[in-house]
Parts: C-alpha cells; sequence; structure tokens
C-alpha cells in the first residue's frame, strides 16, 4: 500500500512520474504501446457500479472542481517488494493500469522471505564459526 497527500511529495521521492501526452517523445508513445490493457469483465452491474463511483473514488482533493483531468489520475504507480531496509524488486508503470507481472513479484517477495527465514533460523553464535 502507497499512501500519499494531494502535493503527491511521496510519489515523487519514489520516483514515480506523471502521464504527459502532451509532452511524450516518440521513445516514450512507442513504449506506452507495447502495454497491453485489458477491461475486467465486470458485467452489465459492475460497469454501472464503476460508473456510478467513479468521480467520488477518483483522488480529487476535497474542496475542489476538477477543471479536466484529476492529477491524482494521471500520476504513475508501481509495485516494490521490501526486505527490511532493503527494495528487492522494483516496477513503474509506464502508463495508468500498466502492472508487472505478478509470478515475478510473488516470486521476489518469496525469495526476500526465505531470505529472511534463513537469516534469523540461523543461530546468532553459529554465523561467527562459518
Amino acid at each position: 500500500m502507497f499512501v500519499d497527500d494531494y502535493s503527491f511529495d511521496a510519489y515523487s521521492q519514489a520516483g514515480f512520474g506523471k502521464l504527459d501526452f502532451m509532452n511524450m517523445s516518440e521513445a516514450q508513445k512507442e513504449e506506452v504501446k507495447s502495454v497491453k490493457l485489458e477491461a475486467p469483465e465486470l458485467g452489465f452491474k459492475g460497469w454501472w457500479n464503476y460508473m456510478s463511483n467513479v468521480m467520488s473514488l477518483s483522488p480529487i482533493e476535497p474542496g475542489k472542481k476538477p477543471d479536466g483531468i484529476p492529477e491524482g489520475v494521471l500520476r504513475l504507480g508501481g509495485t516494490f517488494v521490501v526486505s527490511g531496509d532493503t527494495v528487492v524488486y522494483q516496477w513503474s508503470d509506464k502508463v495508468p493500469g500498466d502492472h508487472p507481472n505478478l509470478d515475478t513479484v510473488f516470486q521476489a517477495a518469496k525469495t526476500a522471505a526465505e531470505n529472511e527465514e534463513e537469516q534469523y533460523s540461523t543461530p546468532l553464535w553459529a554465523k561467527f564459526f562459518r
């Protein structure tokens, strides 16, 4: 989970950008074309619920009227696997809705958990006599 306020300072600190169609380089446009986004199978009721709730769920600062696409919708996110103080996996979205291969993320998390388990399952005294 990643939480930020409406200044998006944490997003910036994490190195995440913002989608800017007007100032994209040709290389960025080609990269965006490679992203395969698929609409979820929601059915009529699911789409109705989505469409009727989308504005109330959009990241719009309270008390401000949207004038175009909300800033939070244009913000790009990502996926991290963290072990202690170390980022062992990082993915940065190319466009909103882009995401990494989940098997890759789960494998990174599993490997990190196994390494943590191994680190803490070895008695402290045994580390000095390897």
